[in-house]
């Protein structure tokens, strides 16, 4: 202990003896070590966190799998767990029937006990200040007992809340009874009303608690006994086993493994999916259910941030390894300054390792000096990180970043691992010298030049290399995410994108009924159309490029019974393509009477759903499968897309032609399917990623939807007209997701913009790294080989020489680097390519940007030490030694 004080005082006596060299290295080593422990901070909190429940291991989440779709008709997906869409093949899952759970929480044994969760969508409260629109899930009554999730107020969700008749009650987030109730302990108790239904508010949940699946938030909590109050237009069918909605968790019983449980549970998924009223799947399909660990299963947005952040892990990784070579090329020429001073305390009786022990020490003292600054950076990196995230997205960001035992044990051992990397070889390399030669104070004499000169890759030179080459892999990485973001940017997505306010309103949420919703659209557009500064009103079922998509299937006249085409499908209101500019190709767009045939199609399909089921009739063969067309009504007008033609209707005329026409049969009634009255250019949907598919448009009745209105001017500037308008017409509908076409493409592409910006940062952090170590190299060696610089001058030699002298090394290093970084980048890279749009993950124009960049830069940071060394006097260059 006494020897470690002493190298400890003795440490930062040379430190305070070097400050620019200090300052230099602790920035560095900070900024590397700051920005690694920012990004594993977002990483432990958004990818590594467990569950906030009780004994996490015993919790399972239940999966089918298959060969074929099962034959139902619905299923919801909320983001908790990776699910395929219909049509793909060997489908998966992890949503099941109501019939199903209540038939795993009443026969299986394995557990002690079976939980349901599903999303509830948007919720229109009111009853606590103005009415506005939050995300509700529905929860068995068990599920917080069954979790281990207290109450930080009130008390939780029971089973007695979750029966047919029980009072409505609803559980509180705690963020959102901080933000809606300033958490007052008074609220306890209150009535709130979700879509016209009072609630009794009966608990919040604790902090920690926000949802089972990393980055789903809700505000609320509800027992599935409410659902069918507060759904609009809520129909048995929507409860029955041919509706997959519910996800699905247990928790194992003491002594009883995942395997033994599986088999259980297994069984009874076969039964009721191949033997059941309704089998939903053949001994073909082979079905299956599994059992998986609810942390390994329930990825929430785990799987969009994943990748992304791993790869940013390893860019900033990289740059740590480029500060450990910038430091120890630094320490490494300090080192060779401090050669007489090491040479008299190894004459005096200093061994190596002592030595050798003593730099080590000065390289952690760096590393802890600048671990410490790195925390501060990296406090700082992810406010800056989270804020722009948050800005960029759509929605909130629900995570809570924070430094806990886990990041700062990282850190610390990313401090120590550091001072060891870049100490180790400065320390040993130190330790090797001519006692004699360096007692005489012969450093930087003719011997020493001539040894130089005869080994072009020292191991100063090498560390050059080595910080060159990883900031081309950083760079190359930053500039084909760069492109990427460019290039989905430069989309042409079918329509004018500029001056269109969007906003987002469900009147069935406030209490509207179907039949009355489309007057209301009608009645709400001629409002907003009188707007100064309004030139056109139109409504969606969804906005363009907003992320959602909605998807039919239909058979196409003249294929096989059996066979289902696919198109996408978009619900759309009156003047939808003007407003858009979208350019009707062929035909024409939508009248007042297409919507009318759309309205009554709708009301037919919704009584049929609604009506009791018929009992079998006594001979099938005197009942007809299907009502005369008459009977059915006219068919829905449509408009499709050039695609849609192009694929299902060949060369011929597309105008009147009829699809998805379907016989009445035992799952559902007779459909007289839509006739196509036009045809529309091409358009994005939901992505700028995806191709554009077969795409059907047609005349909006009911729902929630989407306003758009075109301005003459910002769109912005009209928000509180429109608000005023809205109020007017209805003070209980709220607005929602109110901003611009353009924000919401912005919106769309956060992900790619936010790497784009990190990848650009760290790449340029990276440049600016490596190009200080050759800053350093150069200056160490003009400074090194004054006295060769100064013989040189006085035999002759121009300034011009000496620059280029200078010059020629840094540029041959820093070309060599950049070879070197390409090959290792070429392969590197190649882990980027589902992030990349447009462009190769070896696209040979990024490659060669970076490369001129990298000389540029190079050339810069060569030209001051060259500077320096044209203004070596040879007078005193022949006295330097």
């Amino acid at each position: 202990m006494q020897t470690l004080w002493q190298d400890l005082r003795h440490g930062l006596r040379m430190l305070a003896k070097s400050p620019g060299f200090t300052i230099v290295a602790v920035l560095t080593l900070a900024l590397a070590i700051g920005a690694n422990t920012a990004i594993f901070s977002l990483i432990n909190t958004m990818l590594l966190g467990s569950l906030p429940v009780h004994d996490a291991q015993t919790l399972v989440l239940l999966r089918w799998n298959a060969h074929k779709d099962p034959k139902i008709h619905g299923m919801s997906m909320y983001g908790d767990c990776p699910m395929s869409r219909f049509g793909d093949a060997n489908p998966t899952g992890c949503t099941f029937s109501k019939p199903f759970l209540d038939g795993v929480r009443s026969q299986a044994n394995v557990f002690s006990g079976v939980v349901g969760l599903a999303g509830a969508g948007e919720l229109e409260l009111s009853g606590n200040g103005l009415a506005s629109v939050i995300r509700g899930q529905y929860v068995t009554g068990d599920f917080f007992t069954t979790l281990g999730v207290r109450a930080a107020a009130g008390r939780a969700i029971i089973a007695s809340d979750d029966k047919p008749g029980a009072p409505p009650v609803v559980m509180l987030n705690y963020g959102y009874w901080q933000s809606a109730f300033g958490g007052s302990a008074t609220a306890i108790g209150n009535t709130i009303n979700l879509n016209g239904v009072a609630f009794t508010i009966v608990g919040v949940a604790d902090p920690k608690f926000m949802s089972l699946a990393p980055g789903n938030s809700y505000e609320v909590w509800m027992p599935f006994s409410v659902q069918p109050r507060i759904t609009a237009g809520f129909t048995p069918e929507q409860v029955d086993s041919g509706s997959w909605w519910i996800v699905m968790l247990g928790r194992l019983k003491p002594g009883v493994s995942a395997a033994q449980a599986q088999s259980a549970v297994s069984l009874l998924f076969r039964n009721e999916t191949l033997h059941g009223d309704k089998p939903l799947f053949q001994e073909a399909d082979n079905p299956a259910l599994t059992l998986m660990p609810a942390e390994q299963g329930l990825v929430g947005e785990r799987g969009q941030y994943s990748k992304p952040l791993y790869i940013l892990m390893l860019a900033v990784g990289i740059i740590l390894l480029i500060a450990c070579a910038n430091v120890a090329g630094l320490t490494l020429a300090r080192s060779a300054a401090r050669r007489k001073e090491i040479a008299v305390r190894m004459a005096l009786g200093a061994g190596r390792a002592r030595i050798v022990r003593q730099l080590l020490t000065e390289s952690l003292l760096l590393s802890v000096i600048g671990g410490a600054l790195g925390m501060a950076f990296a406090l700082w990196g992810v406010h800056t990180i989270v804020a722009f995230i948050s800005s960029s997205m759509r929605g909130q960001f629900s995570y809570t970043i924070s430094v806990d035992a886990r990041v700062l044990v990282f850190m610390a051992a990313a401090a120590m691992l550091t001072g060891i990397l870049f100490g180790l070889a400065p320390a040993f390399r130190g330790t090797r010298i001519d006692l004699t030669l360096a007692l005489k104070g012969g450093e930087g004499g003719a011997t020493d030049v001539v040894r130089s000169r005869s080994r072009w890759f020292t191991l100063g030179n090498s560390l050059v290399v080595v910080q060159v080459a990883l900031a081309v892999v950083v760079l190359a990485g930053a500039g084909l995410m760069v492109r990427t973001l460019q290039n989905l940017k430069g989309i042409d997505p079918g329509f004018d994108t500029r001056n269109i306010l969007v906003f987002s309103i469900n009147p069935e949420l406030a209490g509207y009924k179907p039949a009355n919703v489309d007057s209301l659209y009608r009645d709400l557009q001629d409002r907003l159309t009188a707007i100064p500064g309004v030139t056109s009103v139109s409504y969606s079922s969804m906005p363009l490029l907003s992320g959602s998509l909605g998807i039919t299937g239909f058979h196409l006249a003249g294929a096989p019974k059996d066979e289902e085409s696919q198109t996408d499908f978009f619900p759309v209101g009156p003047n939808f393509f003007e407003t858009m500019r979208m350019r009707i190709l062929r035909g024409r767009g939508f009248k007042a009477a297409d919507f009318r045939i759309a309205a009554e199609a709708e009301a037919r399909k919704r009584a049929q759903e609604m009506a009791p089921p018929k009992p079998p009739s006594p001979s099938a063969a005197s009942t007809p499968k299907s009502a005369p067309a008459a009977a059915l009504g006219p068919p829905v007008p449509a408009v499709v897309n050039m695609v849609f033609a192009h694929k299902y209707l060949g060369k011929g005329d597309p105008i009147g032609q009829r699809f998805g026409q379907q016989d009445a049969s035992d799952e559902r009634p007779a459909d007289p399917g839509y006739v196509i009255v036009g045809v529309v250019n091409d358009a994005k949907y939901d992505s700028l990623r995806r191709e554009i598919n077969p795409t059907t448009y047609a005349p909006n009745s009911g729902g929630g939807v989407s306003f758009e209105l075109r301005t003459s001017g910002e769109p912005t500037a009209i928000v509180p007209a429109v608000r005023e308008a809205v109020n007017n017409l209805d003070s209980n509908l709220p607005l929602t997701h109110v901003e611009t076409q353009s924000k919401h493409i912005d919106e769309l592409l956060y992900q790619e913009r936010v790497i784009a910006w990190l990848a650009g940062f760290f790449g340029i952090l990276a440049l600016v790294l490596a190009c200080i170590g050759l800053y350093g190299l150069l200056a160490y060696e003009v400074g090194r080989r004054t006295r060769e610089i100064g013989v040189r001058m006085a035999l002759g030699a121009q300034q011009r020489d000496v620059l280029r002298l200078v010059v020629r090394q840094g540029i041959v290093l820093a070309i060599v680097g950049a070879i070197v970084g390409t090959a290792v980048a070429l392969g590197v890279t190649r882990f980027l390519s589902t992030l990349l749009f447009g462009v190769r993950s070896t696209d040979p124009v990024t490659f060669a940007a970076v490369g001129v960049l990298l000389t540029l830069v190079a050339l810069a940071a060569s030209y001051i030490p060259a500077r320096r060394a044209t203004r070596v006097d040879p007078i005193v260059a022949l006295r330097y030694e």
